[in-house]
């Protein structure tokens, strides 16, 4: 039986994770070092071997807590929900994950960019939800409570809208000349989202 992690143990823990988000978020995995993330974590590096015993274990650690994350707003879709409400609010969760969560967007965005070698585990699971989400996307639309769409385009379609602008952020703002783009966002993707399902 395993004993439970003391506070400090899981304070370094978070510290390690927080800081290697930084240093991944800024240098990649493969300009990443564990001496970066230990110096940001404020940890000594054999001090920060013990929680992980490679760079790749901390890689792995993010991308598995970040999936589910990126997940919880796909599993909330209600069957028995209004469903043009339901897929509005699980587009409008999306956004708020890129605004709130950039860096881990990013992190996702470049693992997947490489092939996803540290992550390809976890697509058995984003398949098997995707799959039963797109059953109930199909079933609302051929019960025509929204137009004859491709359940997973839409899904594409939402992912794409709504990480674009936490990935592609200094573009975004580049082209926008102000700080916030994500008010305007969301009602954009509101109105284009609300026209395309509506029967």
């Amino acid at each position: 039986m395993t004993k439970p992690a003391t506070r400090i143990q899981q304070k370094n823990r978070t510290a390690i994770l927080q800081a290697a988000l930084d240093v991944f978020s800024q240098y990649g995995f493969r300009g990443a070092t564990v001496d970066q993330i230990a110096t940001a974590a404020g940890l000594s590096k054999p001090n920060l071997l013990y929680y992980f015993p490679s760079k790749a274990a901390i890689h792995v650690a993010l991308l598995s807590s970040l999936l589910d994350l990126w997940l919880d707003p796909l599993r909330d879709l209600d069957p028995d929900g209004d469903p043009i409400a339901e897929i509005l609010k699980y587009a409008a969760g999306k956004l708020d994950l890129s605004r709130d969560y950039p860096r881990e967007s990013r992190l996702f965005a470049n693992e997947v960019l490489q092939g996803a070698p540290r992550l390809s585990d976890g697509f058995p699971a984003l398949k098997t939800l995707v799959d039963e989400k797109a059953q109930v996307i199909r079933t609302w639309a051929e019960s025509g409570k929204i137009a004859d769409i491709d359940p997973y385009h839409l899904i594409f379609l939402i992912w794409a809208q709504t990480q674009h602008y936490a990935d592609f952020d200094v573009q975004v703002r580049a082209v926008l000349g102000h700080d916030d783009p994500y008010p305007k966002a969301a009602e954009f993707l509101d109105h284009v989202l609300r026209r395309t399902l509506t029967p």
